[in-house]
Formats: C-alpha cells, sequence, structure tokens
C-alpha cells in the first residue's frame, strides 16, 4: 500500500470504522431475530419431527457460505475496490431471501408445511451463498480500512452492539412467540429481520474505500487452484491452524440441539425461548467485545482456545441440567463459544497472509471446513435420532478437548511470525502495483 492510501485510509478510519460498526450492528440485530441457534430450529421442529432436518440447518447454511469462497477468491484479488461487488452480492443474495421465507411461512406453513421447509432451506442457502462469494472481498476490504490495531475492537464493538440491540429483540422474539399465532409469528420475525437488513446495507454502502495499491493479476482458475496445494505444504503453522481449528468446529455440532434439548426435557414456554435468548444474545453482545479487545491485545489463537474450552464447558451444564434454570449456564458458555470464534476465526487468517494473498487465505480456510461444518450437524442429528441427546453432548465435549489441546500446545499465534508467506508463492506471484 503506498504512502498516499495509507494516508486516505487514517483520513477515513473513523468514518469507516463508525459505517461498518452501523453495518454490522444492525445485520447481527436482524440475524438475532431469526436465530440460527434456537428460532430456526424452533420453526423447522414446527414444520417436521425429523431430528436431521435440524441438524440440516447448520449443514446446509455452512455448506452453502464455506464451499463458494475460493472459487470467487482469485477473482476478488483482483479488484482495486471490493466494495461494488460486496454490495451487489450481499444485498440480492444475501439479505433478500429472509423476507421472502417470511412470505413463503404465511402462504404455506399450514396448508403445505414440507412445500414451507423446502423454500425455507432453498432461502437459507441462497443467503449463506451470497455472504460465502463476498466474504472474500468483505473481508479484505474491511482489512483494508480498519487497521491491524484496531481489527479487534472492532468486531468486539460492532458484533456486540448488535447483540445488545438483540437483548431488546429476544424480548420481542418472547412476545410474538406468545402473543403471535403459528405460523405469523415465525414469518413476522422474518419480515422485520429483513427490514433491518435492509438498513445496515445501506450502512455497508457507505464505506470510503481507496483502491488497492497493489493487486494480483487473476489467473485460470485450473493454474489458480495449482497454487494452493503449497500454501499447505509449506505453511506449516496455517496447516496445523487448520486441523486444529476442524476439530473446534466438530465441537460446534451441536448448537442447534442446545434449545431442542431443553424443549424435549423441560416443554419451554415462548417466555421460556425469549429468556434464553436474551440470555445468549446478551452475553455475546459483552464477550464479542471482551473478546475483540484481548484478541488486539494477545493474539487471536488464544480466543479460539477459550471457544473450543466453552464449549466443553456448554454440553456438560447442558447435560447435568434438571430445569430450565440449569440450562442458563449452558447458554452462557454456548455464547461465549460462538463469540469468540466469531471475533477471532476471520482475523487470525488475515494474520497468516500478506495482503494482496488474504481473499485467497480466506477462501481456502472455509473451503476445506465446509466438509466439517456440514457433516458435523447431520452427524449430530443422526446421534439424536438413532440414540439420544446425550450421546451428541458427550461427542461435541470430546471434539472440544481435541481442539482445544492441538491449538493451545500445536499452533504459534501467527502475528508473531515475521517470514508468514510460503517461498514458492512469493516467487510465482504476480503483483499489479498502482503507478
Amino acid at each position: 500500500m503506498t504512502v498516499s492510501a495509507e494516508g486516505q485510509v487514517e483520513r477515513n478510519l473513523n468514518w469507516n470504522f463508525s459505517v461498518n460498526v452501523l453495518d454490522n450492528m444492525f445485520y447481527a440485530l436482524a440475524i438475532s431475530l431469526v436465530s440460527q441457534e434456537t428460532i430456526m430450529p424452533l420453526l423447522v421442529s414446527e414444520l417436521t419431527d425429523s431430528t436431521i432436518a435440524v441438524g440440516l440447518i447448520p449443514a446446509i447454511f455452512s455448506l452453502s457460505f464455506l464451499l463458494p469462497q475460493l472459487f470467487v477468491a482469485n477473482h476478488a484479488e483482483g479488484l482495486r475496490r471490493k466494495l461494488p461487488f460486496v454490495l451487489l452480492g450481499s444485498g440480492l443474495l444475501q439479505r433478500l431471501p429472509y423476507p421472502l421465507i417470511g412470505l413463503a411461512l404465511l402462504l404455506f406453513a399450514v396448508e403445505a408445511p414440507a412445500l414451507a421447509l423446502l423454500l425455507f432451506f432453498i432461502g437459507i442457502a441462497t443467503a449463506a451463498f451470497g455472504g460465502g462469494i463476498v466474504t472474500p472481498a468483505w473481508f479484505t476490504m474491511i482489512g483494508k480500512v480498519i487497521p491491524t490495531r484496531r481489527r479487534g475492537i472492532f468486531f468486539g464493538l460492532a458484533d456486540g452492539g448488535g447483540l445488545l440491540m438483540g437483548v431488546v429483540g429476544a424480548y420481542f422474539v418472547g412476545r410474538v412467540l406468545d402473543i403471535v399465532e403459528y405460523p405469523g409469528s415465525f414469518a413476522l420475525l422474518f419480515l422485520v429481520c429483513g427490514v433491518i437488513h435492509a438498513i445496515s446495507w445501506f450502512s455497508l454502502s457507505l464505506t470510503r474505500e481507496p483502491p488497492s495499491a497493489e493487486i494480483k493479476k487473476a489467473v485460470p482458475l485450473r493454474h489458480y487452484f495449482r497454487q494452493l496445494p503449497t500454501i499447505l505444504r509449506d505453511h506449516i503453522n496455517y496447516r496445523r491452524f487448520l486441523i486444529g481449528y476442524a476439530l473446534l468446529r466438530l465441537s460446534m455440532m451441536s448448537v442447534s440441539f442446545f434449545i431442542v434439548f431443553g424443549n424435549i426435557n423441560y416443554e419451554l414456554s415462548g417466555t421460556d425461548i425469549g429468556l434464553l435468548n436474551a440470555i445468549f444474545i446478551g452475553t455475546q453482545a459483552v464477550m464479542r467485545l471482551l473478546f475483540g479487545w484481548l484478541g488486539d491485545r494477545w493474539g487471536h489463537k488464544r480466543n479460539l482456545v477459550i471457544s473450543a474450552a466453552s464449549m466443553i464447558l456448554a454440553a456438560a451444564f447442558a447435560l447435568s441440567s434438571s430445569d430450565v434454570a440449569g440450562l442458563i449456564p449452558a447458554f452462557v458458555c454456548l455464547a461465549c463459544a460462538i463469540s469468540s470464534d466469531m471475533v477471532s476465526h476471520f482475523n487470525i487468517v488475515l494474520e497468516f497472509a500478506d495482503p494482496a494473498d488474504q481473499p485467497t487465505y480466506i477462501g481456502l480456510t472455509n473451503t476445506l471446513m465446509a466438509p466439517f461444518t456440514f457433516i458435523g450437524p447431520i452427524f449430530a442429528g443422526w446421534i439424536a435420532k438413532d440414540f439420544n441427546i446425550n450421546l451428541l453432548f458427550l461427542v461435541s465435549l470430546a471434539f472440544g478437548i481435541l481442539g482445544a489441546a492441538l491449538l493451545l500446545w500445536w499452533v504459534r499465534e501467527p502475528r508473531h511470525i515475521v517470514n508468514r508467506k510460503p517461498k514458492q508463492r512469493q516467487e510465482s506471484d504476480a503483483i499489479i502495483r498502482t503507478p
């Protein structure tokens, strides 16, 4: 990045920090109304009695989000400005499906629940796909306009602020589920989610992104994919991270089943669901701020170790609960696990790569994680169906222990390593610099 470009970043830092915090806050608020961990599993359990279908929620979402990223990373590396591409994909594909799901529920949930379920899965798959194709470009843009020294607190404040707003939203969710008759209750939540998403998109559009001082020339996909094994072969620390993080993702295969576990054992009311959702969201709001600060201060690897440890505790608390109140510490730990993961899993990937390579590292990481995030929840649904949900939490706990151990003792903090880039890739990269 030239001195002029660095000057533009510093001059617009407060503006870009503010508008992107607003984008993330409103996006988080919108998603909290249709939470993948609470609301979506309840909706699916209304449409079908299949536990496999509940497991498909995170599986389909993750697969649709992660797989496309490596295919668009090459394109993203060649864009001097990422924002126009991000606005198009995030508007039409990532945000629009949510209100359309609301309309589908109004039309079909009662008379044709199978069709409503199909449209729901198509909707979340499309939203996730939209998020996936824009993520390498969006995160690289954020890395460009928000310096490393402010990035952790940026994500902590952005996501935490949105989730803090989501605590009020959780009260709204509980009231809607108690007062509005099904399926209107769920339809209303998805429609309101769509309105708030529009506000977040407008805030994103206000970003002042300078053109990149240097970009990599896009190459044919066949040549591009031939370069990727070099990264995995020569970047030992990054490869170790991928193994440890894959186990962390497997420990999260039980996330969607915590609310199902509570409903099976304690017949949760709308008020109970609202309370657990508020605790879940409120804890995330506070912890994302904390983990953002910790990530800036001591690096993001330790945050991911905490994420794995929190999943262990969440499973343990759920198994030992005897009433609704006993689920509260489980949801607190679950929120901690998700918060530390959300703050740090992208940030640590940025630190493994040089700026020109960041879209590739983001896309490669997420694509390689896709099998684990897809198979894990389906495996979880199978365990819950053919065995019992208690065994599911025990398996989740075991993966958490393995993931925490590998991340803690096997992976080095990447920001403390000077030469991060594999030598072969350094020699073969074609860089275009701004005159």
